[in-house]
């Protein structure tokens, strides 16, 4: 299905042509899925990208090699009917990729169109039909949502469904589950399998995450700095991994979970939250109902330790943290520092937002484009501190130094870094204000497992060297295990489960908090 053959990209620099892949060979058979896994930035998008020729010629350009579909090269004039009908991509990032202009039923439609302009009248049901097959719950509303109005893992089986709904011969699905909860991320795993199967489509699947490669790959392609190191069957490549890289991959996992709490002392305690959207209708706009995103949330923080709050897409787990920052209207108690965030308005909030940060899910749309790094690192410097110059870049390379970033690059913008990269300046601006109290909104869900125990191991070490407090929002339950001292557990706005981490993993008491680990048992094949 698809060939490629001593594949070498470069980009332009200010120093010249920087080569990024070194020589890449690969194929995927008919109806075969290949997984090309690496750490970020080790040149796996940019081979996804690059087969579709979705590059800037101004910035990139393609120095050697060859890439056949079907046993015919990929030319100007083929690839771009194989944009519109044969290859379907998921990107990594929905909210960059999404039009934030343009209602979500609109847009899945739009692809069909495109592809079939004979047949546009079908656009919108075969857009609803997709949106249910991809798991959104009341498929029929969320048709004519923005972007912004949808969580991360809803906004990502958008993108799934918009890639989909042409029935590609071949599906590049760059990081297509990395915000989903583990329940939607085996429904979405079973769901490409049945289409795969259905279709007889091909995948390139690009990932971090080792654990869904066992699932669902027939082959493995490691990368590592722009080549391939080792290729094999799944069988080969997770049983006798001959390459160290390969080995260390498959042996990162997140360190074991803190034994007890640091402190009995109260940083922050949170009664009865409630986020309620109005619903209105008629001319007037008159309130006829709530969408209840948080309805009575209840939960303590002490000082030095990590809550995770953990449930699927959609149950309210960001719009309450945003409640806690006062970038959402919340009613009820959220103390801190003996004064009750919810109950301030916007200057009055100000003083408290040094000891506050928060590490946003998608990193792309949290940093701006138009700075570069160290000016985004320094931002919350110059509001919050009276730093000279000097000292102001002393502590950006030295935060940088801390999350494995290189000083050296502080020069460049967000989009010249791969998205685990974007995630560790994210970090770093929040880290280097040296918080109370920092909110994680998915903090490693786009970082590979070795990066991630990396910057786990960070936090923590941060946490008991300046008794910083996290709440921790995730999907993902092994990190759960390694950083949280309790746990809380939402569905649907409302807390189902709270405890002890350690209690919780060993005796879940709801059917719901069964089912989640039911589903990470699953995931992990254990």
């Amino acid at each position: 299905m698809l060939t490629v053959s001593r594949l070498r990209y470069s980009f332009y620099t200010d120093d010249g042509l920087r080569e990024v892949l070194k020589g890449v060979s690969f194929r995927v058979g008919d109806g075969k899925t290949l997984a090309l896994v690496g750490e970020s930035g080790s040149g796996k998008s940019v081979t996804a990208q690059s087969i579709l020729r979705l590059h800037d010629p101004r910035t990139a350009v393609q120095t050697a090699g060859d890439i056949r579909f079907n046993n015919e090269a990929i030319s100007s004039r083929s690839v771009m009917q194989l944009r519109k009908q044969s290859v379907g991509m998921i990107f990594q990032e929905p909210m960059v990729s999404l039009n934030p202009l343009q209602r979500v039923g609109k847009q899945i439609g739009e692809r069909w169109e495109i592809s079939n302009p004979d047949r546009q009248e079908e656009s919108e049901k075969r857009a609803l039909n997709w949106l249910t097959r991809v798991g959104l719950r009341s498929p029929q509303s969320k048709m004519h949502a923005y972007p912004h109005q949808l969580s991360g893992g809803e906004r990502q089986r958008v993108m799934i469904a918009m890639a989909l709904i042409t029935e590609p011969e071949l599906l590049i699905a760059d990081e297509p589950t990395t915000a989903l909860d583990v329940n939607i991320q085996a429904q979405i795993l079973r769901l490409l399998a049945d289409i795969k199967a259905e279709l007889g489509m091909s995948m390139l699947f690009i990932t971090h995450d080792l654990n869904i490669v066992r699932q669902l790959a027939d082959t493995v392609a490691v990368m590592r700095d722009g080549e391939i190191v080792e290729k094999g069957s799944v069988n080969r490549i997770f049983n006798h991994a001959k390459h160290p890289y390969t080995q260390m991959l498959i042996a990162a996992e997140p360190d074991p979970l803190p034994e007890k709490l640091p402190s009995a002392e109260t940083i922050l305690e949170v009664e009865d939250l409630k986020v309620w959207f109005p619903i209105t209708a008629g001319i007037f706009k008159k309130v006829v109902d709530h969408v209840k995103a948080v309805d009575g949330v209840s939960f303590r923080i002490a000082k030095g330790s990590c809550v995770g709050i953990v449930g699927e897409s959609g149950c309210g787990k960001t719009t309450m943290a945003l409640s806690l920052l006062g970038i959402v209207d919340g009613t009820g108690k959220a103390e801190f520092a003996g004064v009750n965030l919810l109950a301030l308005n916007h200057k009055q909030m100000q003083p408290y937002r040094a000891d506050i940060q928060m590490i946003f899910q998608d990193p792309f749309s949290a940093l701006s484009p138009r700075l570069n790094v160290a000016e985004i690192i320094a931002e919350g410097l110059l509001v919050h501190t009276k730093l000279d110059d000097v000292e102001t870049v002393q502590r950006v390379v030295s935060v940088m130094e801390k999350v494995g970033l290189d000083p050296e690059t502080r020069f460049r913008y967000p989009m010249q870094f791969s998205g685990g990269q974007r995630q560790r300046i994210a970090i770093a601006r929040a880290l280097i204000l040296e918080p109370k109290l920092i909110i994680l909104d998915e903090p490693t869900s786009s970082l590979d497992r070795s990066v991630q125990k990396q910057i786990l191991s960070l936090l923590r070490t941060l946490q008991t060297e300046l008794g910083i407090s996290y709440v921790l929002i995730t999907h993902d339950l092994a990190v759960v295990r390694a950083m949280c001292h309790s746990t809380v557990v939402m569905q649907a706005g409302k807390v189902v489960e709270i405890s002890e981490t350690q209690q919780l993993f060993a005796d879940p008491q709801s059917e719901y908090t069964k089912k989640l680990f039911a589903a990470e048992i699953r995931k992990y094949g254990e």
